[in-house]
C-alpha cells in the first residue's frame, strides 16, 4: 500500500466517528421517514402511523383485535380504523388520548404528542383509508344558550354534570368540559368516544349541535350574578350553606333560652 492511499485510509478512520457523533442519536417514537418528506401529508402520515399507531391498530388500519405484542414489546389491540375518516383521528390526536401506552386503560386527556404538521399527516393518511365524515366545523355563536342548556340537561347532564364538571359512572370516568375546544365537543358527540353514545345528525341536528356548544362554552364561565357559585354545582351547596347558618342560629338562641331557664 502506497504512503498517499494508507494517509487517506487513516483521514477516513478519524472522520468517521466525528460525523457519527454529529449526527447524534437515532430518533425514536415519534418519526417521520426523510424519505417521505416529498410525498405529501399522506405519505408522511404513513410513516408516522407505523411508528406510532401500527402496533395497536394495524397495518393499513385494519385492527387488532386480539391482544398481541408489537414493535419494541408493545402491547398492542385496538380497532380497525377503515372508514372512521379525518374526525376520529383528528379528535383522539389533538386531545391527547392517542397513542395509548396499554390499550386496556381508558382514553384520557393528556399531553399532544405530536406538533400540528403531524397530526395534519397521520389525520389525512387515516382519512385516506376509506371514506369517512370530516371534520366538523361548529358555529355556537349561532346557537342560543338556553336552548343548548335544554339539550345538554336531557342528553349529557347525568354523565358530565350539568356545569360540564366531569364524575364518575360504572366502569369509566366521565372527563370534564373545561378543557375542550368547539371543535373537540363537536367531534366527540359525533364519535362518542369509549362509553359516551355518538349523536348522528337526524339525532341531534348541526343546528341544535351549535346551540350545545354554545352552553358548554358558557358553563366554563357562567355568570354568577346573585349567587357565591360554590363550585358551580348548582344551587344545593348554597342551601347546605344556608342550612348551617340557620341550624347554628337555632343551637345558640337554644342555649341562651336554657341559660335563662335556669337562671
Amino acid at each position: 500500500m502506497t504512503r498517499v492511499a494508507l494517509t487517506l485510509l487513516v483521514l477516513v478512520a478519524l472522520a468517521a466517528p466525528a460525523a457519527l457523533a454529529d449526527s447524534g442519536p437515532p430518533r425514536q417514537g415519534v418519526v417521520i421517514d426523510p424519505g417521505q418528506h416529498g410525498a405529501g401529508l399522506v405519505g408522511e402520515g404513513a410513516s408516522l402511523y407505523a411508528a406510532n399507531c401500527a402496533s395497536c391498530h394495524g397495518p393499513h388500519g385494519v385492527g387488532v383485535l386480539k391482544a398481541r405484542r408489537g414493535a419494541g414489546d408493545v402491547p398492542g389491540q385496538g380497532p380497525p380504523l377503515l372508514g372512521v375518516g379525518a374526525l376520529s383521528a383528528d379528535f383522539y390526536l389533538r386531545t391527547g388520548y392517542m397513542p395509548l401506552e396499554n390499550p386496556s386503560q381508558q382514553p384520557s386527556r393528556s399531553r399532544v404528542l405530536f406538533p400540528e404538521e403531524e397530526i395534519r399527516a397521520m389525520v389525512a393518511y387515516v382519512a385516506s383509508l376509506g371514506e369517512g365524515p370530516g371534520i366538523p366545523r361548529p358555529q355556537p355563536q349561532k346557537g342560543s344558550v338556553a336552548a343548548g342548556n335544554t339539550l345538554f340537561l336531557q342528553n349529557c347532564a347525568g354523565c358530565h354534570q350539568i356545569v360540564g364538571a366531569g364524575g364518575y359512572v360504572t366502569g369509566a370516568r366521565v372527563p370534564p368540559l373545561e378543557e375542550a375546544t368547539d371543535r373537540q365537543i363537536a367531534e366527540a358527540v359525533r364519535i362518542g368516544p369509549y362509553l359516551m353514545p355518538h349523536f348522528s345528525e337526524q339525532r341531534l341536528t348541526n343546528t341544535q349541535l351549535n346551540s350545545l356548544i354554545a352552553y358548554v362554552d358558557y358553563a366554563k364561565h357562567p355568570d354568577d350574578a346573585g349567587g357565591w357559585s360554590i363550585g358551580h354545582l348548582g344551587p344545593w351547596p348554597e342551601g347546605l350553606v344556608a342550612w348551617l347558618i340557620a341550624t347554628s342560629a337555632l343551637v345558640a338562641t337554644c342555649i341562651v333560652i336554657g341559660k335563662r331557664l335556669k337562671a
